[in-house]
């Protein structure tokens, strides 16, 4: 994968894609990557992980989804689709497939296109 991609498959890129791909999709941000490769024994920096995960974004193996300020979270799951953001557990899910439709867009400015549109709905535990 990392071969056809364009990506040197490195010993840490091939720990973090494991990590990232072995999985049905994901929702992580670099943070709980670099945790779980820790944990896991690989031997990787912060600062690695944020490169790799944005090379691979860079290669289309993953999008970004910028959801709360300060965090980035990456998904392999690189298709068009909407997510739920969690705000007590800061979790990500997918919307399941065919449940949303976007009508009405405006239309964009001259001489652009619109080239996707993310859809986040924000989701907290039942107030009593």
């Amino acid at each position: 994968m990392l071969n056809a991609a364009g990506l040197r498959p490195t010993r840490q890129r091939l720990a973090l894609a494991e990590m990232l791909f072995l999985e049905e999709d994901r929702h992580v941000a670099a943070e709980d990557l670099h945790k779980q490769a820790v944990e896991n024994g690989v031997p990787v920096s912060l600062a690695t992980v944020y490169n790799t995960l944005h090379q691979f974004t860079e290669a289309g193996l993953l999008r970004i989804l910028a959801i709360e300020g300060q965090r980035t979270y990456f998904d392999t799951n690189t298709s068009d689709h909407h997510h739920y953001f969690v705000q007590d557990s800061n979790d990500v899910m997918d919307v399941p497939d065919g449940t949303l439709t976007v009508d009405n867009l405006p239309v964009p400015p001259e001489g652009m296109e619109i080239a996707n549109v993310d859809i986040v709905i924000r989701l907290r535990k039942k107030q009593r």
